[in-house]
């Protein structure tokens, strides 16, 4: 049986004066009060009403009860009410997992101003590109970028994930343009370790059809920075997501090939425990990152 609803009952009876006055305002049967009151003084175990065939009283611990009480009830309603009305603060703490290299340009510059838009929430913001748990290890949310392969995970997507093929100039001066995906074949290509779509290929679209081209080259790294850093350096082409090398490509820096056979972009996610009762900081972070990235501005550096 509800302890809320024994409490609501107890409240009503006190005031109503009656079981019968009690159960028509909540509009059940007289029997269904007297059974929480029952309940009610059994979990307590003190008496809080005396009652006859003809009157109900207070007990002094009734009293006493009755007052305490009231004010849980009106606390709630106060609560229910400014959620409602959106008018709660938001509080508490947020664990949040993140890929280094997208965390370090997308997320950690983002937080100061959040922080002092929401002075009570704190937030721990992990850089890592291993897969945590997010239950076992008390995550409230992950950020993943690529499509999400477990159907069990509940992912709210922030934004598109466009990946481009780029190059410094001294590499492409050197070695010369791939004009179609077989040619990446025949060029030193830095791969991004063993992880993601890159352990299946580089994805392009040719013919209408999605291709996996399986390149070769003589670096790889699991690190993102430093695949960057070599791609800067002109070892080779990497395939890159177009967040880490928009500046490189705006300022000349890095170079894009083969753009009419870029395969669709992936998505940006925010993967948590579950999508139910989100807590309000959490709700508001998210809001935070969907807004900054919904801007096409934003990409462009």
């Amino acid at each position: 049986m509800s302890r809320f609803k024994q409490l609501e009952s107890f409240v009503a009876v006190a005031t109503q004066g009656s079981l019968s006055a009690a159960a028509r305002q909540e509009g059940v049967a007289p029997a269904m009060i007297g059974r929480r009151i029952n309940a009610l003084e059994a979990r307590l175990g003190i008496k809080l009403l005396v009652r006859s065939t003809r009157s109900m009283s207070l007990t002094s611990e009734g009293s006493a009860f009755l007052e305490e009480a009231q004010r849980i009830l009106r606390e709630l309603n106060d609560l229910e009410s400014r959620v409602s009305q959106g008018s709660v603060r938001p509080s508490g703490h947020l664990r949040v997992s993140a890929p280094a290299g997208f965390g370090r340009r997308h997320i950690a510059p983002l937080l100061p101003d959040f922080a002092k838009a929401y002075p009570d929430v704190s937030i721990s913001l992990d850089l890592s590109d291993r897969l945590v748990d997010l239950i076992e290890e008390g995550y409230d949310c992950a950020i993943r970028i690529g499509e999400l392969e477990d159907s069990r995970i509940v992912g709210v997507r922030l934004a598109d994930n466009k990946r481009v093929i780029v190059a410094a100039p001294a590499y492409l001066e050197r070695y010369g343009r791939p004009n179609v995906p077989d040619d990446l074949l025949d060029h030193n290509c830095l791969s991004f370790g063993q992880q993601g779509n890159q352990a299946k290929g580089w994805l392009l679209r040719q013919n209408g059809q999605i291709r996996a081209i399986r390149v070769k080259g003589n670096l790889a790294c699991s690190d993102g920075s430093v695949l960057h850093q070599w791609t800067l350096a002109g070892m080779g082409l990497a395939w890159r997501s177009l967040w880490e090398v928009q500046e490189d490509i705006n300022k000349g820096r890095l170079i894009t090939v083969l753009d009419e056979f870029a395969a669709p972009p992936n998505g940006i996610f925010a993967l948590m425990p579950e999508r139910k009762h989100l807590p309000q900081r959490l709700r508001l972070f998210l809001d935070m990152l969907k807004s900054h990235y919904a801007c096409p501005s934003y990409w462009q550096g």
